[in-house]
């Protein structure tokens, strides 16, 4: 994983180079070995993963029978390359080979005395024979040169011969490189499981770019860091797929929380000197600023870079959907190179175009739009929305579509029209810093004014509570009294709208300081009306720290969403007059829901149901949640992202 010294270079057998067989593609680079040339489809430029120079993808393992060629069955001539790279590639030159990533290690022991056992609680991966939809790719410098390797997995394709890696690994290939399924350390090639893959052509991104000196990045690009090859018939004339009897399902992940994905690599020899394969089922989440998956288990040292993240593992399967493959930031690990921190790049539109022109056999365009990693749908950094104090959605601007209007800490208002796909159009400034407006203490979007337009309903400080029946980007408009200076209204902690009027009408929820709802079903232009209470003062919701109204349960009646003070999140499905609704659990308690701020759901992925959540982080980070429901969170969309 990242930059390695430049290799020292060990002699090997002389082995007669083979003229080349065919012309090369405009804008390819190729090297030949084994009678053929290896192209890369993509313009020629270099680079690596946790580590340097070479190497490729260790990926698929299926059938378990030895083809009719070993015992004695004339060779096909679909196996020639196959058979003259068995030549060079022999049991001990592929147990020789290095791994790319060789600065990956396990740190000194810690002094502090919690260090070790925080150390023994890590996970650590379990080495064990492999599987047959991951293996191992062997490179060499030349007839002479050092061998190196990398992991690789099997992608089910109608090409049936397409090899997921990451592309640090496969941008260094520039020599004798071949695949090995469920590769065992010490067997020749003709002893393998599966028999040995060559490479024809590797595929890359173009706009994969290593930082200088290195075949690594830390750049946004380092979310590109996926590529394929596609090989061609083992020694005995067979297919990929059909040699290993299926293959990993490319898929783009729903976002970056995952209770348990399986990553299987092969680490280098040096920690696993029988050359075993390495397994670890752990939760993932999100690396900070890309797009890419984090993990933390120990036991994946050099040669792991291009290992499957796998959402459905099981030994020897045959099927199975993977989300990303061990690589990206620094290639795939963090600065200090340990063993046990991995990433992985989370699988988007660009990996899905490149992995269909694999297929097809053809290079990707050199002139792709330039990558600009993840981009908030919310301008300004994580620390201006820190200061985001209160935020509110609904439909604000005509055009239907849900929109989200924030009050920030020195008082200044803001429209953020939304564009219904979850992204947001130019800001719109309502008010400028103003001491007024500091004293907002709650506030909530509806249509109290009737109509598809949302008002906004405000809690002052002084108990004051006012409503704006139709604001939206030419300003907040006129305001109506609702509550007198002074009123009891000091006391509502929380204020928050929803269909909970019969016949779905938008009215107002109050929870209170000594934890009573009320509901305000009559609330319009005219005041608040008659308020109905829905729960007496209690000590349960005193310690609801969080509310929101949306259409959770799909049925358009008033659905509430609690955050509790513990980092619980609770649905309260059917809410009305009658009381509180069914209670589903969305997450028990937890720290990392105690750090949400500002909670608010609105229509901002489609014109449908208010069921996509906003959360702004104590640390400014604002993610969006498609589609949540009553028993599960949406899709994670990061609006603003932490860290700038």
């Amino acid at each position: 994983m990242r930059a390695r010294p430049a290799p020292h270079r060990t002699a090997a057998p002389h082995r007669t180079a083979t003229p080349p067989v065919r012309s090369i593609d405009q804008g390819e680079t190729a090297v030949f070995s084994y009678g053929r040339p290896v192209t890369h489809g993509r313009p020629a430029a270099r680079g690596r993963r946790r580590g340097a120079v070479v190497a490729l993808l260790c990926a698929a393992l299926t059938a378990v029978v030895v083809p009719a060629a070993r015992a004695g069955a004339p060779a096909p001539a679909a196996g020639q390359e196959a058979r003259q790279a068995a030549r060079f590639w022999t049991a001990e030159r592929m147990a020789g080979a290095r791994p790319l990533d060789a600065l990956r290690h396990t740190p000194p022991a810690p002094t502090a005395p919690s260090a070790p056992a925080a150390a023994a609680a890590r996970p650590k991966g379990t080495l064990f024979k492999g599987t047959r939809l991951v293996g191992t790719f062997f490179g060499a410098d030349g007839p002479r040169g050092t061998a190196w390797h990398c992991t690789g997995s099997v992608i089910d394709t109608r090409a049936r011969n397409i090899v997921l890696t990451a592309a640090h690994c496969a941008r260094s290939m520039k020599g004798d490189y071949l695949f090995v399924p469920k590769f065992v350390k010490g067997a020749a090639p003709d002893r393998q499981p599966y028999g040995i893959f060559p490479v024809k052509r590797i595929f890359t991104d173009p706009r994969y770019v290593p930082d200088p000196g290195s075949t690594t990045t830390k750049k946004a690009v380092s979310d590109l860091d996926t590529a394929f090859a596609r090989v061609s018939a083992n020694q005995w004339g067979r297919s990929l797929q059909d040699a290993v009897g299926g293959g990993l399902t490319f898929t783009r992940p729903s976002g970056y929380t995952h209770r348990g994905v399986t990553v299987v690599g092969y680490p280098s020899h040096r920690h696993n000197s029988a050359g075993r394969a390495v397994r670890c089922t752990v939760p993932t989440k999100q690396l900070r600023g890309y797009r890419q998956l984090s993990m933390t288990c120990g036991g994946y040292y050099g040669g792991v870079s291009g290992s499957p993240w796998i959402t459905d593992y099981k030994d020897d399967a045959r099927t199975g959907h993977v989300i990303g493959n061990l690589g990206g930031y620094n290639g795939g690990g963090n600065d200090a190179n340990v063993d046990y921190i991995s990433y992985a790049t989370a699988f988007g539109a660009d990996a899905a175009n490149l992995l269909g022109y694999a297929v097809a056999d053809h290079a990707p365009p050199a002139d792709l739009p330039p990558y600009r990693g993840l981009k908030g749908g919310l301008p300004g950094g994580a620390g201006r929305w820190r200061k985001a104090a209160l935020m509110a959605s609904g439909e604000y601007t005509g055009d239907r579509h849900g929109d989200l209007l924030a009050v920030w800490s020195d008082g200044a208002v803001t429209l953020h029209p939304g564009d219904g796909r979850g992204g947001f159009a130019a800001e719109k400034q309502l008010r400028q810093a103003n001491s007024t407006w500091t004293h907002a203490r709650t506030l909530t979007g509806g249509t109290f004014a009737g109509g598809g337009r949302a008002g906004l309903l405000v809690r002052w400080s002084d108990g004051e509570v006012t409503l704006y029946p139709q604001p939206g980007p030419a300003g907040l408009g006129r305001e109506i009294r609702m509550a007198a200076p002074g009123s009891a209204w000091k006391n509502a902690v929380q204020l928050t709208a929803g269909a909970f009027r019969a016949g779905g009408g938008t009215a107002p929820l109050v929870r209170w300081a000594d934890g009573g709802l009320t509901l305000y079903p009559g609330a319009g232009t005219g005041g608040l009306g008659a308020s109905t209470r829905l729960l007496p003062a209690g000590g349960t919701w005193t310690r609801a720290a969080l509310l929101t109204g949306g259409d959770f349960g799909g049925t358009a009646a008033g659905d509430l969403l609690v955050r509790w003070s513990d980092g619980a999140l609770d649905v309260y499905t059917g809410t009305s007059a009658a009381g509180p609704g069914a209670k589903s659990r969305l997450r028990g308690p937890n720290g990392l829901w105690q750090q949400a701020r500002v909670l608010t759901a609105g229509a901002f992925r489609h014109d449908g149901p208010a069921d996509d959540l906003v959360v702004r982080w104590s640390d400014g980070e604002t993610t969006l949640y498609a589609d949540t429901r009553a028993k599960a969170l949406g899709t994670e969309y990061t609006l603003v992202h932490p860290g700038t």
